[in-house]
């Protein structure tokens, strides 16, 4: 997604496997670790992963150090690249960038190339992380913080959203879904060798609906609000990903705990722009639990 921090003005937008693994590389995904992820790669799996990282900026890592394309806000401590050093990919190219949609997975992202055109018929691990571009997160989560200034009782972002007994983000990920389908099948006829994971987004506010106005400056009802409606979202790249040859990657759940009102050095998620992240996406820690998610998923 692309890149948003928690405003004291409106803010301005931000740029920024079906694998081949065998018993022994499975042995070693097993023993990865955090730590492991960091480490250097396995003799194992050296022959075997060839593997390619499609996504937005919660998988390409805006503001994350150390920054390796600009354009895209990519990482050198982003979770795939965690990924393809654990499992000692072969090869290894990750075209994740920040604002992406499904579009610019088929289609150019201005002077980006489509993401799909680095997958090559021998490509054995593929993992994706995509949708929150294409119903607008970002700016959901900009007027609601604008919107919690103004009102900070109640859900007046929830209210705006619902107007006339419609739900606009339900209806946006709904339309999403397709797109979802479109992107899997494609992956597939252009990788058919490929295992494929479809990620999901990490948690962003308190699972138990807390607010923390003191950190982001949310109304209290709409805290839960978009607690719900990233599940929504969630559940609904689960079950693309079930219907279309794809394992789903649950990021939401090992990172509860660690969403945007927790202290540093705790949370995941950055409430603004720091010196970790971009404001509202993983730092560093982030990344890593969503490397450990995919390398667990692996083994199974």
């Amino acid at each position: 997604m692309r890149p948003t921090s928690q405003p004291s003005s409106p803010p301005p937008g931000t740029r920024a496997a079906r694998a081949a693994v065998t018993s022994a590389a499975a042995l070693a995904v097993l023993a990865v670790t955090t730590t492991a992820a960091s480490a250097g790669p396995t003799a194992e799996t050296a022959d075997a992963v060839r593997y390619v990282a499609l996504g937005d900026s919660f998988s390409s890592g805006p503001g994350v150090p150390e920054q390796t394309d600009a354009l895209c806000g990519r990482s050198s401590a982003n979770y795939p690249t965690l990924v393809a050093r654990a499992l000692g990919a072969t090869s290894f190219t990750d075209v994740t960038c920040a604002g992406a949609t499904t579009s610019h997975l088929t289609g150019p992202q201005e002077t980006v190339p489509p993401q799909l055109d680095a997958l090559r018929p021998d490509t054995t691990l593929v993992t994706l992380g995509i949708g929150g571009n294409d119903l607008d997160l970002p700016g959901v989560i900009t007027r609601c913080v604008l919107l919690g200034y103004v009102a900070p009782y109640g859900s007046p972002c929830k209210q705006s959203y619902t107007l006339f007994g419609t739900d606009e983000i339900g209806s946006r990920i709904n339309a999403t879904a397709p797109r979802i389908e479109a992107v899997l099948k494609e992956i597939h006829a252009r990788s058919p060798q490929a295992r494929v994971l479809l990620v999901g987004y990490p948690v962003l506010f308190p699972d138990d609906g807390t607010a923390c106005r003191e950190t982001v400056a949310l109304a209290q009802g709409d805290f839960p609000w978009l607690r719900d409606k990233e599940k929504h979202l969630n559940t609904m790249l689960a079950q693309r990903a079930a219907a279309h040859g794809a394992r789903y990657v649950d990021a939401y759940g090992p990172s509860i705990g660690h969403d945007v009102c927790k202290p540093a050095g705790v949370r995941w998620i950055e409430p603004e722009d720091t010196a970790e992240a971009v404001g509202f996406h993983p730092n560093a820690a982030g990344h890593r639990g969503t490397a450990d998610a995919i390398l667990a998923s692996l083994t199974r």
